[in-house]
């Protein structure tokens, strides 16, 4: 028992790091987020739509999964999107070194918590279970909100674009295309207000 709990504070230790990890994206006072800040909404966002999704979701483990799922990033960092979208080695890397982060936090905890840890965060890299659906979407959700908070001047062209891009992520339910569709007016709006024509970016 003692060892068990000597490995999960070791864990809990590593997961400090996401307090400092910085994302790319900024607060509405204009402080810099951290990953531990974004993981924090988008759990509070699973929990308060919840209710409205058009099917049942096992909640626990969406909390499971979403807690789990930047835990990584305390070893790999936090890589924006933006940055591997075009790049095919990038992105590879990026991979093989949160694989590999993963793996380390297994075999930290070493027994069947290791092993819940780990699956977790492969069912929600694969995205094939509602589940896993949900807290991708959330999480991408989560962070075009932050970008609308975030004054417009933190942006950087490419999110222009890609505040239009999140179809693909809501299209398996009904009720996180609705609000998909409530965040990406508020960054339709803002653009406009910043001068930027938005026509072109929905193409």
């Amino acid at each position: 028992m003692k060892n068990n709990l000597l490995n999960i504070l070791e864990l809990i230790k590593l997961g400090e790091k996401l307090k400092s990890e910085m994302r790319h994206s900024w607060l509405s006072n204009g402080r810099q987020e951290s990953v531990a800040e974004h993981t924090w909404r988008v759990s509070l966002m699973a929990m308060l739509i919840e209710p409205y999704l058009t099917q049942k979701v096992n909640s626990a483990k969406l909390l499971k999964m979403i807690i789990i799922h930047d835990l990584v990033e305390a070893e790999a960092g936090d890589i924006p999107a933006f940055d591997t979208m075009n790049d095919r080695l990038a992105k590879e890397q990026k991979a093989i070194n949160e694989r590999k982060s993963i793996e380390r936090m297994r075999d930290m905890l070493g027994n069947v918590l290791g092993e819940e840890l780990y699956n977790l965060w492969f069912e929600f890299e694969e995205k094939e279970t509602y589940e896993a659906k949900v807290a991708n979407a959330l999480d991408k959700l989560e962070a075009q909100i932050q970008h609308n908070e975030a004054d417009i001047s933190t942006w950087i062209e490419i999110e222009h674009g890609m505040s239009f891009m999140m179809d693909k992520h809501v299209e398996f339910d009904g009720t996180l295309q609705v609000l998909k569709n409530i965040i990406e007016n508020e960054a339709d709006m803002k653009l406009k207000e910043a001068g930027i024509d938005t026509k072109k970016l929905k193409v």
